[in-house]
C-alpha cells in the first residue's frame, strides 16, 4: 500500500518538473532511503543538476505530507545503463535489447528469464531466450532490467562521443 501511495504522491511532482518517474523504492528498515529514479523525456542523460532540482521539489512535498514514519534519506538518481524496466513503454523502447526479468508467478514453469525483447503485444512482453520465445504477461513481471552488453556499451559511448563534438 505504501509503495503505491508514494508513487502516486511523487509521480505528478516529477512529471510537473519535466521528467519521467522510473521507479520509487524504499531501501532499508532502521533509517530507510527513499530512492526516486528519474529519466529525462528528451533522451538526454540525467545530470546531477536534474537530480538536485527534483530532490529539492520532492523534499518540500515529502516534508509537508510526511508519508514515511521516522527519519529517512531521499535519494534522487538516474536509471543508469542497466536501467530497470518498470513500464510497458520501457520494453517497447528497448526492443532487441538483452534483459533479465523475474515474474511473480511461474511462466512456463520458471520465474527468471534472460534474453532479448522480441516484441511487445497485448500487454505481454515476448522474450527470445535459449532458442525459444516466452510470452510473459506484463502484469506478472516483478523485476526487469537491461543487461549491459558490449553492444549497449558501444552504443552508449558512440552517443556520448558524438555529443562532445
Amino acid at each position: 500500500m505504501q509503495k503505491h501511495y508514494l508513487q502516486d504522491l511523487i509521480e505528478p511532482v516529477v512529471k510537473k518538473e519535466g521528467y519521467e518517474l522510473v521507479r520509487v523504492m524504499t531501501i532499508g528498515q532502521a533509517n530507510p532511503t527513499l530512492q526516486v529514479m528519474i529519466d529525462t523525456l528528451d533522451g538526454r542523460d540525467v545530470t546531477v543538476d536534474d537530480c538536485a532540482k527534483v530532490s529539492h521539489v520532492l523534499s518540500d512535498i515529502l516534508d509537508e505530507k510526511d508519508p514515511i514514519e521516522n527519519r529517512y534519506s531521499l535519494e534522487v538518481s538516474s536509471p543508469g545503463l542497466d536501467r530497470p524496466l518498470t513500464k510497458l513503454e520501457h520494453f517497447e523502447r528497448f526492443l532487441g535489447y538483452d534483459i533479465k526479468l523475474e515474474t511473480e508467478e511461474k511462466v512456463e514453469n520458471r520465474k527468471r528469464f534472460k534474453g532479448k525483447i522480441a516484441k511487445v503485444a497485448d500487454q505481454n512482453v515476448i522474450l527470445s531466450a535459449e532458442d525459444a520465445e516466452y510470452t510473459i504477461p506484463f502484469a506478472t513481471i516483478s523485476k526487469a532490467k537491461l543487461v549491459i552488453t558490449d553492444e549497449l556499451w558501444e552504443e552508449y559511448q558512440a552517443a556520448h562521443t558524438a555529443e562532445e563534438f
